[in-house]
């Protein structure tokens, strides 16, 4: 399995990373793909990242919850790291709606910056979308090339929204919220190929039942997988061989 999104440098784990990852392997998790936040959290990142460089790999971006009033000064510090060294997406970026929209418009201008490097540097773009998914579909619609491919993180649509994201070459990445009762991703999922898909976890945010309301790890991407197998009436190892060569081919280089 691989977990195509977690946030396993954040404070959350500094006690017990070793064991986290540790655990992760036990269950079958071979690599786990770290998005960035912003430039506060980008140090340890790194870190984990050089700690377990078979197993952490790091992404580069700007979180649309913190594009603030010095998020010039934040792109200039992503794109110096961009021109370092080689990462394996552009990310976490994209639009959230749901707290603020204060620095809406700037969030639109920073997300196309992001989506212009991801074809500059030739990798995928993972994306955040909170109260934004229509928003954040037009934008890459609008800015859509052949070579623009990535994952429409915390995939939690309609299946009018996920059919549109899978047309424009892009994958759903699937996590903690397919086991939420209420959610109704189990009725959208029935109806879209594993072809489509790529599991996450979000850690330490959104962990799946029975584990809610507690912090996410890496190791709950069996249970999304098992969940998703239920959903589709097929094998967890079909579910798990179809989303790792996704994530493989997202994530190719």
């Amino acid at each position: 399995m691989i977990d195509t999104h977690c946030h396993l440098y954040l404070s959350e784990f500094e006690e017990d990373i070793d064991s986290v990852i540790s655990h992760a392997i036990e269950v079958g998790v071979q690599k786990m793909y770290l998005p960035a936040i912003n430039s506060e959290t980008h140090e340890q990142m790194l870190l984990l990242e050089a700690k377990y460089p078979d197993r952490c790999i790091s992404m580069m971006g700007l979180h649309p919850c913190y594009v603030k009033e010095n998020y010039v000064e934040e792109l200039l510090k992503v794109e110096k790291y961009l021109k370092s060294r080689n990462f394996a997406a552009i990310g976490e970026c994209g639009l959230d709606f749901y707290w603020d929209n204060t620095y809406a418009h700037q969030q639109y201008l920073v997300l196309e910056q992001q989506i212009e490097w991801a074809k500059q540097y030739n990798i995928p773009i993972v994306l955040h979308t909170r109260n934004a998914t229509k928003e954040t579909i037009a934008v890459v619609e609008k800015n859509k090339s052949s070579q623009l491919k990535g994952i429409f993180h915390c995939f939690g649509g309609t299946i009018e929204e996920a059919n549109q994201i899978n047309a424009m070459g892009f994958y759903l990445g699937i996590g903690g919220v397919v086991t939420y009762k209420n959610a109704g991703l189990d009725l959208v999922l029935k109806e879209i190929d594993l072809k489509h898909i790529v599991l996450e976890t979000d850690a330490p945010y959104l962990a799946p039942v029975p584990y809610r309301g507690k912090r996410n790890e890496s190791k709950h991407v069996k249970v999304i997988a098992e969940k998703i197998a239920e959903i589709k009436n097929c094998s967890f190892e079909e579910v798990v061989k179809i989303t790792d060569e996704n994530a493989r081919m997202i994530f190719a280089g």
